[in-house]
């Protein structure tokens, strides 16, 4: 069963526990998902996770976040924090974040880099289920300041992967790395194509 998911390497940031990953490998079984490559032995970085069309996207996501023992973090809508659900969000990871207020999301990520010893973030960077055509730029603004890189994991329900990419040290040109990091990525991976 453990060779659906790897284990991650020793400088990323984890949680040690071994119910979250029987939990999460027993949920990728069931749904018969794996997971090709790795994140990266590093301490901090953006994990960009495309394409994002489903509301499963999510299932598979956190099955592979609990497999992984990953310490993520995510950004969730204020409200959404709010009453309990909020609990187990936060201790899932979110950061709560008010959408009026969005010119301020990237210093708040940014905060955390600083902060924290050690960091993932995973953005959707589309910010949608729906088709867009270009993605939202807050991922690659918080990597650049943050000086991190970004890691691209793709939802492959064709195939039933998910596949982490090498990181990317943001080049300061969003239109070079949006190209490189899009790359990575097809319409045919999506649970919805026409949604990509």
């Amino acid at each position: 069963m453990s060779e659906r998911c790897p284990r991650l390497p020793a400088e990323a940031p984890q949680i040690s526990s071994r119910w979250r990953r029987a939990f999460g490998l027993a949920g990728l079984t069931l749904l018969g998902w794996r997971v090709e490559g790795n994140l990266p032995n590093l301490r901090k970085f953006v994990v960009v996770v495309a394409p994002h069309t489903s509301n499963w996207d999510f299932i598979v996501g956190i099955l592979v976040y609990f497999a992984l023992r990953v310490d993520a973090a995510w950004l969730a809508k204020h409200t959404a924090l709010a009453g309990p659900w909020g609990r187990l969000g936060r201790y899932l990871g979110a950061i709560a974040v008010d959408r009026s207020r969005a010119g301020d999301v990237v210093e708040i990520c940014v905060e955390e880099f600083r902060r924290r010893e050690r960091m993932m973030l995973a953005i959707a960077p589309e910010g949608t289920r729906r088709r867009v055509n270009e993605w939202k730029r807050g991922y690659h603004r918080i990597a650049v300041a943050a000086k991190v890189p970004i890691v691209p994991a793709a939802l492959d329900f064709s195939r039933k992967v998910v596949r982490f990419g090498e990181p990317l040290t943001p080049s300061g040109d969003y239109d070079v790395d949006y190209a490189e990091l899009r790359a990575f990525f097809s319409a045919k991976m999506a649970r919805y194509p026409d949604q990509f």
